[in-house]
């Protein structure tokens, strides 16, 4: 009979100790460790390895092909995964409670149920209640098999048995296995369901799609170690008081990283939002001090948000510095160098800046467009709508380039921008029609341009 054994595992982690400690060993976290008792078992097909076969092998005599895609039907969703689901992947969807994961994943296997074989496994909701969210999404009728079930075993007898070509579990924290004494959600059991559910995947080649839940912290509960056992990892963003939800891709085995889909939570679903930077430049008519564009980068795809600031004389002792969207940290740094090299001091007043929209832009091209909103707010001085901006500012005030400054260019021009500011490094070697372009060097250049509009 096996024995049971007391542990300690860290809820960020999961790493392990035999003892409570207050930091986490492996991790460094504080206050982590939470006591687990582990059945001890001989059996080592719990500890099989992911990646299949261990014979040796050479590099150059392996078949190395492009993975085929299958696409959901959601052009956002195809977006972030890389062009599309691959078969044996496994996808983990992380967000808040509420924010539509179940709903997109209802969307895109009602599509794909007419091609291919699917499963939906449900663990937090009954059969009737998804067949009235699908009748809610004006789905129509579809065949596609409904699991409501929380023991892995079960579900991976049902997997086995119906062979499905993509497979959804929502969620990975309500799944458990008998073989460990723990309750279910606890690191313990996600780790293990999940492992043997990525097992089965890599084995049947079955494309496996895993909702999580996430803690008050924003990130993944139970533990992060889901995001090294899987090959992608999203997450949905978005404020609750909006209708637009973003997902973002973390780790993509299969494609590129960062990449951000949007969509418009509507009475019928999630919608793709196939031109989301018209979406975030509903600006207003007028003219205000603090706003202007910056053309930023999310993956492959450029996309223009509107910044704003506003710069108020502070009534406490130390300033504010708030921001929505953006780095507080390099705030702080880019008005040090507003100071020094621009030679307009912000120490005595509260600085507000947001990212229109609820997206969040934290790439280093957009310092320059918060330093002269900053300017603008501060001298209450609009800037024209007709002008967008992009560039790096460093510690010494120079005006770093950025990538893809080509394709930047063509976003904004297409969008009606006849004035743009951007780094002299960014400058293409031949005149673009239609636009003014303005390279600078530094800040100074920078301020003297926004002096002479």
């Amino acid at each position: 009979m096996a024995k049971d054994k007391t542990l300690f595992v860290c809820n960020e982690c999961g790493g392990q100790a035999q003892k409570w400690q207050g930091q986490c060993p492996q991790c460094l976290a504080w206050n982590t460790l939470t006591e687990q008792v582990v059945e001890v078992r001989s059996a080592s097909a719990r500890h099989a390895s992911l990646a299949g076969s261990g014979a040796l092998m050479r590099l150059a005599s392996v078949d190395a092909k492009d993975a085929p895609r299958v696409a959901t039907g959601i052009s956002e969703f195809d977006r972030v995964l890389g062009g599309g689901l691959v078969k044996g992947g496994v996808v983990l969807l992380g967000g808040d409670p509420g924010i539509g994961k179940s709903t997109l994943l209802l969307q895109a296997l009602a599509h794909l149920a007419s091609a291919l074989s699917v499963l939906y496994v449900s663990g937090e909701e009954s059969a009737q209640q998804i067949a009235l969210r699908a009748q809610r999404l004006e789905l129509g009728q579809t065949d596609m098999p409904l699991l409501p079930e929380t023991r892995l075993e079960t579900v991976l007898a049902t997997l086995e048995a119906e062979r499905p070509a993509i497979a959804v579990i929502d969620s990975i924290q309500t799944v458990y296995t008998e073989q460990l004494t723990s309750a279910p959600g606890s690191v313990a059991q996600v780790r293990e369901c999940a492992q043997a559910l990525t097992r089965y995947a890599k084995r049947s080649g079955t494309t496996l799609i895993l909702v999580g839940h996430v803690t008050k912290e924003g990130t993944l509960a139970g533990p992060r170690v889901l995001e090294h056992i899987v090959d992608t990892v999203l997450y949905f963003e978005g404020d609750s008081g909006s209708s637009f939800r973003m997902v973002r891709a973390f780790k993509n085995r299969f494609g590129a990283v960062n990449e951000l889909g949007v969509f418009a939570m509507t009475e019928k679903g999630l919608k793709a939002v196939n031109n989301p930077s018209a979406l975030f430049l509903n600006r207003s008519e007028r003219e205000v001090p603090g706003s202007c564009v910056v053309v930023a980068q999310e993956g492959t795809r450029p996309l223009l948000v509107e910044i704003q600031a506003l710069v108020d004389t502070a009534h406490t002792p130390s300033a504010r510095r708030l921001t929505v969207g953006l780095d507080q940290n390099r705030l702080a740094m880019l008005l040090a160098v507003l100071h020094r090299h621009g030679g307009i001091a912000c120490y005595d007043q509260d600085v507000f800046v947001n990212a229109v929209g609820g997206v969040r832009v934290l790439e280093p091209a957009a310092d320059l467009v918060v330093l002269l909103c900053i300017v603008s707010s501060l001298r209450n001085k609009p800037l024209p709508h007709s002008i967008a901006v992009f560039g790096e500012v460093g510690l010494g005030g120079e005006i770093r380039p950025v990538q893809r400054g080509q394709e930047r260019l063509k976003e904004a021009v297409k969008l009606g921008f006849t004035r743009i500011l951007l780094p002299k490094a960014n400058l293409p070697k031949q005149a673009m029609s239609g636009v003014s372009l303005h390279g600078v060097a530094h800040l100074s250049e920078a301020l003297d341009f926004l002096r002479s509009l």
